[in-house]
């Protein structure tokens, strides 16, 4: 047996089976719903608990924010909707129909994240159209991680399920 054939059988190159993919896939999760329109969460709920100043630096924040995302919507929002649509349907295609397990595992992450992108732009719009400042912003972003969340449970729950058929059909108990 050679060398790399024996680093190649210590570290499982499939996807699923495969620690490394279940460790990006939790931070990937657990960055998603910190992070609030590119704000910390709890700084959210530090300007809930103190206001004042915090309050101020969250608004602040979530104000450049929102223009950001707003302003990168407007100026190439169709060329990143087209190039994400494109990578997407490449990827299912290539895992789903091909078999490709890598191009599954990327897909199983990509595509619950683009709807987080997509969750992230509409959230923008809303408050900066309600011009959201103080408890009426601090429910908005709470609302915005909740469905980050439910996102998130319902992307690893079927990541889950599908890296289990995945290993038990290609391990010693498949075919």
């Amino acid at each position: 047996m050679d060398w790399h054939e024996t680093i190649f059988e210590l570290i499982d190159m499939r996807s699923f089976s495969n620690l490394w993919f279940w460790i990006a896939l939790a931070v990937v999760w657990s960055t998603a719903s910190h992070w609030v329109l590119g704000v910390p969460y709890d700084m959210v709920a530090r300007a809930r608990r103190n206001g004042g100043q915090t309050a101020e630096d969250l608004e602040d924040l979530v104000r450049i924010n929102t223009n950001r995302l707003l302003f990168i919507g407007n100026v190439s929002g169709l060329w990143v909707l087209g190039f994400t649509c494109f990578i997407l349907t490449g990827l299912a295609l290539l895992g789903f129909v091909y078999g490709v397990e890598f191009a599954q595992a990327v897909f199983l992450l990509g595509a619950p994240m683009s709807l987080v992108g997509a969750l992230n732009l509409s959230t923008a719009r809303l408050i900066q159209a309600e011009e959201a400042t103080g408890e009426q912003l601090w429910r908005r972003l709470t609302r915005h991680r909740t469905y980050v969340q439910a996102i998130g449970m319902v992307a690893i729950f079927a990541t889950a399920l599908w890296g289990m058929y995945q290993n038990m059909s290609v391990g010693p108990f498949g075919g």
